[in-house]
């Protein structure tokens, strides 16, 4: 469609724009005032129409809708708009910025550009005599409008600094020497904006107290999350033209293969913090359909070192896997989901076994947390070096205590159960919901149940529950019902204790600060070891388990109610009855 003529008559005045003169012909500008205005503008180097909306004279809702009169063009509503999906390259983006405008599409010889200005007869000109197309111009609302210009035309180094800000200084980490192999990318990489972003993203995380980082490319956006407390939270949204070279970036200082983009890779690095502290991370990398998603997994040395106490476990709890790891021999298995923390409480038990005369040895995949006097031993597939070669070598090297960081088949079980009968101590990992069923898993997985009862010595499962503000949490009205319904007995309810829940404050996020482990510690009886001999049910288990006074992951969970530490609502969304 052509340029269209107003519909109005317009004002006679040579000193405004035309912009003004619609302005004052629909009634809706004194004469005087567009003047005052306009001289203003001059005044300032800035335009008239940044003037008056600035001003207050008229809105920008109100302008768009008097051009598209004044102008019989359309109105067009710019949040409807896509900025990854307009058009590229079909006008310059100096002429963009210059007159606020932005092209959302071509039609034959023609471009279909969105103004607040229809009456800017040197930008039709300009455009012109650009890209020799004709211009239809479509209204839109002046604020909407230049903050899609802004959005469409800053470049990704640009859209980086202003994430990062300007006081923020890089120190290049010990561990970030590009491997020689590599060497030919390094250009690629070093993009200052990249390497600023992701140094801050680190210690923003760090700092936050974040388990995970995790990097998300998308079709036509990117974004950064952290999980903090176990939630998952949107941090950044940083232009996806760096998705490239931010993955470039990391794969380069954790000594993975930036030339691989088709499979999945694992990797480390290293961050220091301050002159005597360095902080790891484990690093994963997952072919996606729109890029490599990467996740940051953050390992803090000093979690191994907080001591049983700091985990949470209650006075019985504690005692009863004390004991258990100061056996001789036998096995002890910590299970739950990823991001419970089954690493902090294996390291923990590691940790308090770590003396003078004992040989410990680790086989994990990879090795997460360094402990001193403590021989670990990441696996390597590529090389050869599996959980099942790992445990064979150990028990040549006359080791007193093993740790294996996950049985994942029948081979690595069968090589763990020889060890825990033949006088070592075996700590490791499973993935199953609570204590009970983690007998018939093994079951399942082919163990014979005789290996299997005199073997497993303690079996602990547990879960991270968000942990109440101590500033801002409240009493909160539960009725009588529901805390029966949850799982608390009739003596419970008795009105001896208050239930809290969150609020939220400065101190905290949305009423929780920091987590508190729930735990279900069920050590191994001889009544247990016959219903596994006889190949029980998790069922049968459970119920000697409870009549033996071993509370479950629910029960556990409640009693971190009544004392406060946690809220109803958080404890039934991390567990079962």
């Amino acid at each position: 469609m052509a340029v269209a003529e107003p519909a109005i008559t317009l004002a006679s005045s040579t000193a405004l724009p035309g912009l003004g003169r619609a302005l004052v012909a629909a009634g809706k500008l004194g004469q005087k005032t567009a003047e005052d205005i306009f001289r203003k503008a001059q005044t300032g180097r800035t335009s008239f129409i940044a003037e008056l909306t600035g001003s207050g004279a008229v809105s920008a809702f109100d302008l768009a809708h008097i051009m598209s009169t004044a102008f019989a063009a359309p109105l067009l509503d710019l949040d409807a708009i896509d900025v990854q999906r307009l058009p590229k390259g079909l006008l310059d983006g100096k002429i963009c910025l210059a007159y606020r405008i932005v092209v959302l599409s071509k039609r034959n010889n023609r471009l279909i550009v969105a103004t607040a200005d229809p009456s800017d007869q040197d930008a039709a000109e300009k455009i012109k005599f650009s890209t020799q197309m004709g211009v239809d111009w479509i209204i839109a609302e002046y604020d909407k409008l230049s903050t899609l210009v802004d959005a469409s035309h800053t470049t990704a180094a640009e859209a980086m600094e202003n994430l990062i800000g300007d006081d923020f200084e890089f120190d290049e980490t010990p561990d970030s020497a590009i491997a020689d192999d590599n060497s030919a990318s390094v250009s690629e990489v070093e993009d200052a904006p990249v390497v600023k972003f992701l140094q801050k993203m680190l210690i923003d995380a760090f700092n936050m107290r974040a388990s995970d980082l995790h990097f998300e490319p998308f079709e036509h956006s990117y974004r950064v999350r952290f999980r903090v407390d176990g939630e998952l939270r949107e941090i950044a949204s940083p232009p996806v033209a760096i998705k490239e070279k931010l993955a470039a970036r990391i794969k380069v200082i954790s000594k993975l293969d930036i030339s691989e983009k088709r499979v999945p890779q694992d990797g480390k690095m290293k961050l220091k913090i301050g002159p005597d502290r360095v902080i790891d991370f484990r690093v994963s990398t997952l072919p996606t359909m729109f890029g490599e998603k990467i996740v940051i997994r953050i390992l803090d040395p000093s979690s191994a070192k907080l001591g049983i106490d700091a985990l949470g476990y209650e006075p019985v709890e504690k005692d009863r896997l004390l004991e258990a790891i100061h056996r001789p021999y036998g096995m002890v298995l910590v299970t739950g989901p990823t991001g419970s923390g089954k690493t902090v409480s294996l390291y923990t038990c590691l940790n308090i076994l770590n003396k003078a005369g004992v040989n410990i040895a680790t086989a994990e995949d990879p090795a997460e947390i360094t402990l001193p006097g403590v021989n670990q031993v990441s696996m390597n597939e590529k090389a050869g070096m599996t959980f099942t070669v790992a445990l064979k070598a150990f028990l040549r090297q006359d080791p007193d205590i093993i740790m294996v960081g996950e049985i994942r088949d029948i081979e690595t079980a069968d090589i763990a159960i020889k060890a825990a009968q033949t006088g070592h101590l075996v700590l490791s990992t499973l993935h199953t919901n609570d204590a009970p069923s983690t007998l018939t898993r093994m079951r399942n997985m082919g163990i014979a149940p005789f290996n299997i009862a005199s073997s497993v010595i303690l079996i602990t499962a547990q879960r991270l529950a968000r942990r109440l503000c101590s500033h801002c949490k409240a009493p909160a009205d539960i009725p009588r019902e529901t805390l029966l319904q949850a799982g608390f007995k009739e003596d419970d309810v008795d009105g001896s204790w208050t239930p809290y829940g969150p609020i939220g404050c400065s101190m905290c996020t949305n009423g929780y600060k920091g987590r508190v482990g729930i735990y279900q510690v069920m050590p191994i009886s001889e009544d247990i070891q016959r219903i596994v001999l006889r190949d029980g049910s998790a069922l049968e288990i459970a119920a000697q388990a409870d009549a033996e006074g071993v509370r479950s992951l629910r029960q556990s969970g409640l009693h971190k109610v009544k004392l406060g530490m946690t809220s109803l609502e958080e404890v039934l969304g991390c567990t079962n009855v």
